[in-house]
Order: C-alpha cells, then structure tokens, then sequence
C-alpha cells in the first residue's frame, strides 16, 4: 500500500476545512478538497446532491487512484424551531450534515475495504447531544452522523478502516460569524453567558487548527485502535451544568 495517504476532504474553502485540509498536506497527504463555493485549488460540487457527490468520488479516485482517507467536514446551519420550521426547511440540513456524509462513507468503502485500510473524521458538534431550541435540524443532523460513524467503524473493522467523529463546541469559523459581522465569542453576550458564569471553563472559542490537530491524529496511520467514537474538543463545555 502507498505510504502517502490519499484525502478526500470536504469544505475546505474555509474554517475548520481549510485547516484540515492545510493540516494534511503539511503531513504529507495527497488532498483532493471540495467545496461548494468558486475559486481555490478544489472542486466545487454541492453536495446536497446525490449525482454531485457521486461525480466527487469519481473525480477523487481518478485523480488520487485510491481513498484511504476521507474527512467530512461541510456542513450548514439554518435556524429551524420547532413550530416555526417543516420538513423541507429540515431536509435541507440534512442533505448537507447528514445524508451527504453518509453517502461519502458508502461511496469510499470498497476503496479502502480493497486495501485493507481506512480512516473516515467527520466533523459532528457538541449539538449532537445538547440542544437549542431554534436548532432543531442541526441538532438531529450531528447526532445522527454519530450515529452513522459507529456504524460504519462497526462495518470497517474487520477491513482495517477507523472511524470516528470530532465534535467541536464554539469555533472561529465563518459559521460563528453574526450579521453584522461578529464573531459571537466576542459578543458581551458570550462574555456573560459562558465567560463569567464559568460554563466554558477555558473561557475562549477554539480555533479551527486546535480541531485539525485532532483530526490529523485520528486520520493518520498512528491511530490503530481507536474506532466508533466521539472526541468532544468544547473548552469543558459540556463538563459542566
């Protein structure tokens, strides 16, 4: 087997992608990125799309010969209440942070069952098992792709294919960015809420690189006996009540 590990990775444009994606080739990776926005080193494909995700994979295999590393990382929010939000608006998140993941783990499998090697990261969320009332489809969305990561890792092991979920708390990314421009962590919102209360015991966002480093360890060949489970990196969010 090729010692130079072959990436697919998803949102690479920015944030938590890009970083991954940086993190990657700096180890030595083959990257084949994606992304739905124009005009970087990637291939731009909406992958809310079954045809778009099947022509990725294709491109991937071709360009790259085999996958034996795939992190999805792409994902959407859309404030979606319960009350105030139907199927569709519902849907459309999934696509994205759901169905669009799981269709890629389908997809790679027999590239990596092939050679006796895999390693899947995909980028869940603390939402995956805490909850706000306006994120109903970004709630269920995380915690079913955790869900989907066991049972993939289930169905990788005897192949030699890892396969594990990073779930991050507040993050410096394009997705934490308000209206008018602001990144909540630096709202006096955020300040009082998780800062002073001692609910964020490390009192900050993490950046996307603190995330990659995770990924990166978790997708390299080091990683041989971690499988099924999720990595929380929220700053002690979720340690406290």
């Amino acid at each position: 087997m090729n010692q130079q590990l072959r990436t697919l990775v998803t949102g690479v444009a920015s944030g938590i992608g890009r970083s991954v994606a940086e993190s990657l080739r700096n180890r030595g990776d083959l990257v084949f990125g994606v992304d739905n926005q124009a005009g970087g080193n990637w291939m731009q494909a909406d992958l809310s799309v079954a045809q778009e995700r099947e022509r990725v994979v294709r491109a991937a295999l071709e360009e790259l010969g085999a996958i034996d590393v795939l992190v999805n990382v792409a994902g959407i929010y859309r404030p979606t209440p319960f009350g105030d939000s139907s199927l569709k608006d519902w849907q459309s998140v999934w696509a994205v942070n759901l169905e669009g993941p799981i269709d890629l783990m389908s997809q790679v499998f027999d590239s990596m069952k092939s050679q006796g090697f895999g390693r899947v990261v995909n980028i869940t969320s603390v939402h995956a098992r805490f909850s706000r009332q306006d994120a109903l489809a970004y709630d269920v969305g995380k915690a079913g792709l955790e869900a989907a990561t066991r049972s993939f890792a289930l169905a990788g092991a005897e192949f030699g294919i890892l396969a594990n979920a990073v779930a991050p708390g507040f993050v410096r990314t394009q997705m934490s960015l308000l209206e008018n421009g602001i990144d909540e962590a630096d709202t006096e919102e955020f300040r009082k809420q998780y800062v002073e209360s001692g609910r964020l015991p490390l009192g900050r966002a993490s950046t996307p690189e603190e995330i990659a480093e995770s990924v990166l360890w978790l997708s390299g060949r080091t990683n041989t006996y971690i499988t099924g489970q999720t990595i929380t990196i929220d700053g002690g969010l979720t340690a406290t009540f």
